[in-house]
């Protein structure tokens, strides 16, 4: 991601060229910069099919499951992330039990043959191409749309410009900050967007945080 230095100045130019983003930042005392997983392709874009649609705790669990049973028969038990062998060494049954849909285990299969075939390139490799080039080279795999590709950019390779148009919480942010009656088209948050550049993924965890921040406290009043 960014070394304390950058991230200032990410801050000092976002708050910059958005004062509503710059008064949100300047709030939020406990911000920190996620690190970047330092995750294989292969197992942060299966690990991003079990989050897809699902709260994060319940994700974990599911996937603390499928470890567990793809790797039963390792001599050593390990919590090692299963190798693509593993995972096809299962049954649908059996990742079915684990709580993967069956349109989650279609992706979870083809991501682990593409894996045994090769075509999924290393992080070590990805790290060589741009944003878009990944982009391109990802979504043809079952069930990768453009946005997991983008949280694999964000939160596993650690680029700084990306900013996921489609993600409802990213929107929901902008609505908020902006004191907007409506979210943003994809389209239109997309040309807001330009003005964040080079740092749309800091924005985006910014407005993930004031959309979050938003739903606490009308959570807690409507508790009231």
């Amino acid at each position: 991601m960014l070394t304390d230095s950058e991230f200032k100045k990410a801050k000092k130019f976002l708050s910059k060229v958005d004062p509503a983003l710059g008064v949100a930042i300047s709030e939020i005392k406990d911000f920190e910069l996620p690190t970047p997983q330092m995750r294989e392709p292969y197992e942060a874009l299966i690990r991003a099919i079990a989050h897809q649609q699902l709260h994060g705790k319940a994700a974990e669990t599911i996937l603390k499951r499928f470890i567990v049973k793809a790797t039963d028969t390792r001599a050593k038990k390990s919590s090692k992330f299963p190798t693509p062998d593993e995972v096809m060494s299962l049954t649908d049954t059996e990742i079915r039990a684990c709580g993967f849909s069956f349109p989650k285990i279609l992706a979870i299969r083809d991501i682990a043959t593409k894996a045994q075939a090769k075509e999924i390139p290393t992080r070590k490799k990805l790290l060589t191409y741009t944003d878009d080039e990944i982009v391109e080279m990802l979504v043809p795999l079952r069930g990768v749309g453009r946005w997991t590709v983008e949280m694999f950019l964000i939160f596993t390779l650690g680029r700084t410009d990306v900013l996921p148009i489609d993600d409802f919480g990213v929107r929901e942010g902008y609505k908020v900050l902006h004191k907007k009656k409506e979210q943003p088209t994809p389209k239109d948050l997309k040309k807001i967007g330009e003005k964040w550049a080079p740092y749309r993924s800091i924005a985006s965890l910014y407005l993930w945080r004031v959309a979050d921040r938003a739903k606490e406290k009308k959570s807690k009043v409507t508790s009231k």
